[in-house]
């Protein structure tokens, strides 16, 4: 059973890979491209937020005399490609059922970027793959603690709203580490994440002055032949956290909000059901030892997210983000034995009682036939199994 399914995981993640290259083979020379407009922020006027990566960029692109599109087309082919290597060496040892399976084709997840392409690729990704490899390298833990700020600080450098997530991975080191108390190992890990606050603090009381990000517009346009628009234009006219929290003010709206409480009810019940049926193997762990079950502390630990809604309105791509964050989270300490999913109780529910072909369909519709828009105010997509090979299709014929 597990050796059939993974080779439908398998096959699954080989088209979405191979979507993934050709949408973004095709939209990577777009001159109004979202994606890239995040990739060409650079150090060149100065240290900012966002520009690590857009600097290695630039340098290979400078090394290699390329085009800077072509170079970061370079880098997201590499990347997008090592992110579902490690999807499936997380997943390929599953003990999978019906609910496991819906959690993993649910369409907010790997699925969603390619269903809504101004997504695909965005910088979260290399932070997906960092999130992995810190947990999949096996380590001692004088490794694990370096490995941890270096995987903490590199990823407030390439994408800084990623500390909203920092309690998550904060969970995630008390139940590897099996703290049971507030002590001096908590006092550490609390310490391991310093650099990575003050660097974040660094970009929110120091963003680039208008000279500096004129320099770096110039550095761009002169030397590259590109524009510094939309996410690398916001660098100069949203750069304040205030500004951050009043761009969504007039987005707000009653079916807004419906819409997205059902988008994540609906999106995360299966992983949530699996959280649900899970217990610790030690339950005297630190702050565990106070709820009755690991879902409770592990929704607490995703409440700063909400400051990322307040703060953005790409709402849809939030609610993706959040859900690879947590299924990463699961699904590590349940191969590590650290979770234990209650199989016989899970049963209890719906979905494991319907029949193969009701869930056949189910799963059809639940996994192919929507997805969230990406920004706050748009609505439901439908069928994206048969929009994106149908997109693909119709770029090909013409």
């Amino acid at each position: 059973m597990i050796k059939k399914i993974n080779i439908y995981l398998l096959i699954y993640f080989t088209f979405l890979l191979l979507f993934s290259f050709f949408f973004l083979f095709i939209k990577h020379d777009v001159g109004n491209d979202s994606t890239i407009s995040e990739w060409i922020i650079n150090y060149e006027g100065g240290f900012t937020k966002r520009g690590l990566i857009g600097q290695l960029a630039i340098i290979q692109a400078r090394i290699l005399e390329i085009e800077l599109r072509v170079s970061i087309l370079i880098f997201q082919i590499s990347i997008i490609t090592i992110y579902f290597i490690l999807l499936f060496i997380l997943f390929k040892k599953l003990k999978f059922n019906k609910i496991i399976i819906l959690s993993i084709f649910t369409p907010i997840f790997i699925l969603y970027p390619i269903a809504e392409i101004e997504v695909l690729a965005r910088k979260e990704i290399i932070i997906f793959c960092l999130f992995l490899i810190y947990i999949l390298i096996p380590r001692n833990y004088k490794i694990k603690n370096f490995s941890f700020i270096i995987f903490t600080s590199l990823s407030v450098l390439i994408w800084e709203p990623v500390i909203f997530f920092f309690p998550l991975f904060l969970l995630l080191e008390i139940l590897e580490r099996n703290i049971e108390k507030f002590n001096l190992e908590t006092l550490k890990i609390l310490f391991y994440i310093t650099p990575s606050i003050f660097i974040a603090l660094i970009f929110i009381f120091h963003p680039l002055s208008k000279e500096e990000w004129t320099i770096m517009a110039n550095v761009l346009k002169n030397e590259f032949s590109q524009n510094c628009y939309m996410s690398c234009d916001l660098l100069r006219s949203k750069s304040s956290l205030l500004q951050q929290f009043q761009g969504n003010f007039g987005k707000y709206s009653v079916v807004v909000f419906v819409r997205y409480i059902l988008i994540i009810l609906v999106g995360f019940y299966p992983l949530l059901v699996l959280l649900d049926n899970s217990s610790l193997k030690n339950n005297d762990l630190f702050i565990f030892k106070y709820f009755l079950k690991p879902i409770y502390p592990t929704l607490i630990s995703l409440m700063p997210v909400f400051l990322l809604f307040a703060m953005g309105y790409d709402w849809g791509r939030w609610v993706n983000i959040s859900y690879v964050f947590l299924i990463i989270f699961y699904f590590y300490l349940y191969n590590k034995k650290i979770i234990i999913l209650d199989y016989h109780k899970l049963k209890n529910n719906f979905l494991s009682k319907i029949s193969k072909k009701l869930f056949i369909t189910l799963f059809i519709l639940y996994c192919f036939g929507w997805n969230p828009k990406t920004v706050i105010t748009g609505d439901i997509a439908s069928f994206p199994g048969y929009r994106i090979p149908y997109k693909v299709f119709k770029i090909l014929s013409n």
